[in-house]
């Protein structure tokens, strides 16, 4: 169903995927949008292991495609260094492709915006709870579940590993 990625030696392991995934702060979520048209929107995140899961306002154009598609993919950049003189870029990134859906179950609503919480405000966990507190009734979080994911680097990196 998924493609094998066509240079395969650049190929990130996949503990190194996952770290990407639970190290960065953003990343590229990409719908099917209105009339066929891809949309992809710049949104933060968080990755606990098994799923990935953002906030959003609980209705627009995101929302509309994802009721509409359950399929999304998901790309976060982790380096992207342009060295000019090769006319190239050493860079590392991670695809998932996987099942999106509005979560409605309150328990796991509660503990991923928690999560994002502590993962975007370290050590600020009164201000947090009444944050979450005060907006929580009109709060969407959104879950991803991977059913694919890769990582890539630029063959720069990828030679760099072997020497």
């Amino acid at each position: 169903m998924f493609r094998n990625m066509r240079r395969w030696k650049q190929e990130l392991p996949i503990e190194e995927s996952y770290e990407i995934l639970k190290k960065e702060s953003c990343g590229v979520l990409a719908l099917q949008g209105d009339g066929g048209y891809p949309y992809a929107v710049p949104l933060s995140y968080v990755f606990d292991g098994k799923k990935i899961y953002f906030h959003s306002a609980p209705m627009g154009h995101k929302i509309d495609a994802i009721c509409r598609d359950s399929k999304a993919s998901f790309c976060v950049v982790a380096e992207d260094n342009v060295i000019e003189e090769k006319f190239t870029t050493a860079f590392k990134s991670v695809i998932v492709f996987g099942k999106i859906h509005v979560i409605e179950e309150m328990a796991e609503k509660r503990m991923a915006i928690e999560t994002l919480g502590r993962k975007y405000s370290p050590g600020r966990d009164k201000e947090m709870a009444k944050e979450i507190e005060g907006s929580f009734h009109r709060l969407c979080i959104i879950s991803l579940t991977p059913e694919h994911i890769t990582g890539k680097e630029g063959i720069e990196l990828t030679n760099m590993r072997k020497v």
